[in-house]
């Protein structure tokens, strides 16, 4: 198996699966040429449990992964999730040296804006700029060159339980991998699921995992707001459970084989088998039945994006309306139940923007292991002063840099 140092590698460590997705540049962006999945039992809610499980997960998803591709995988792009999660905007202010903006005062105008108090068991994952001002003017994207005495900025800042990114990093290691950079699922996912012009009018990306929904609000063009919200797919697996009184094994299969979003567009008359706990005889139940369970938790979860919408006061600002990804999305008619809670345009994102293997990720499940490959190639592209600005996971690299 040969070595290859120019691949870009995503690994998404979910609640239910372990995913990783090689790709490898291209003429025209990137190519996929490998993926390997298994399924995750180390980790509750997107943070990790249980290291060994996690570990044996990586693992197995890594030589998948590596036999697919014919490469050996070394360096990966690792994504965090989990209520941990916290965002918040900043600003920055600082005087311009020489009447003209230079890389340097674009790197101190945004370390003014990140120095904001954050506790010591907490670690910086992303610093966004939203927008530059050049003595008053705002709306400025690039402002390297322009002629001003002051410069100002608005940036997203996205931090993490110090804790978490440490376990992440410390699994990578233990499987022979090192991680460039670890990044907000949603924020990934946004990379190969959300067109430009979506982020530009205003758009909402809820992340479906099997833990936590994710979200992420893009307005001209810029992260405004990020959030996790601690439920997933898995506790709908556990209402229909619970509900149907089956093992969770078929309470998930029953959803993923039979379920609707939608109980008005189930058959009064369609039944299905339905296994009991115990080794009893299985029984026979409606498919509405099946249905109600599942519309009444994924109203809640959709209920829960509104709220957190409503607090951030973007929620009549999002022109482009609601994007759904992750395997949550994935259940028939959950676009149209979401369009009636919105009162907003809703659509399923699946990964885009790459070629090679395509039609292998070409899932809402995969958003976030092909959104890691998208993102690396964009850091390899990135303008000089932003991608030496990077303290991603700095400090946590640092521990663990003397314990292994």
């Amino acid at each position: 198996m040969t070595r290859r140092d120019d691949l870009i590698v995503g690994l998404d460590i979910g609640t239910t699966k372990v995913s990783v997705v090689v790709g490898e540049p291209s003429v025209e962006g990137v190519d996929i040429i490998g993926v390997g999945t298994h399924p995750s039992t180390g980790l509750r809610k997107g943070v990790i449990i249980n290291i060994d499980s996690t570990i044996q997960a990586i693992e197995r998803a890594l030589e998948d992964a590596e036999l697919m591709a014919g490469r050996e995988i070394t360096h990966v792009y690792a994504g965090i999730a989990g209520g941990h999660i916290k965002g918040l905007n900043s600003h920055g202010v600082v005087a311009v040296k020489d009447g003209e903006v230079k890389s340097d005062d674009i790197r101190r105008v945004i370390d003014g804006a990140q120095a904001v108090a954050i506790p010591m068991d907490r670690e910086i994952i992303h610093v966004i700029p939203q927008e530059f001002i050049v003595d008053g003017q705002d709306g400025i994207r690039e402002p390297l060159g322009m002629s001003g005495v002051r410069l100002e900025t608005n940036v997203h800042i996205v931090t993490a339980a110090a804790s978490c990114a440490q376990n992440i990093i410390k699994c990578a290691k233990r499987t022979g991998l090192e991680v460039i950079e670890i990044v907000l699922d949603q924020i990934a996912s946004a990379y190969t699921v959300l067109s430009n012009d979506e982020k530009e009018l205003g758009v909402v990306l809820a992340d479906i995992g099997g833990g936590t929904t994710d979200l992420c609000v893009f307005l001209n063009g810029s992260v405004v707001h990020t959030a996790v919200i601690p439920v997933g797919g898995n506790l709908l697996t556990n209402d229909i459970a619970v509900g149907l009184r089956t093992p969770t094994p078929e309470a998930e299969r029953l959803k993923l084989e039979h379920g609707s979003a939608l109980t008005s567009v189930v058959d009064k008359n369609a039944t299905i088998e339905t296994p009991t706990v115990g080794g009893r005889k299985a029984r026979t139940l409606s498919k509405q039945i099946l249905a109600e369970i599942i519309q009444a938790r994924m109203e809640e979860t959709f209920t829960l994006i509104q709220r957190e919408l409503a607090k951030t006061g973007f929620e009549n600002l999002v022109a482009s309306g609601v994007v759904l990804t992750g395997g949550g999305a994935m259940l028939p008619y959950t676009t149209q139940l979401a369009e009636q809670v919105f009162d907003l345009p809703v659509r399923v994102g699946r990964p885009e923007k790459v070629g090679g293997l395509l039609d292998l990720v070409k899932s809402p499940s995969y958003a976030t292991s092909v959104g890691l490959v998208l993102y690396g190639k964009a850091q390899q592209e990135q303008v000089p002063w932003l991608a030496k600005n990077r303290k991603v996971g700095s400090r946590v690299k640092a521990w663990l840099g003397d314990i292994f």
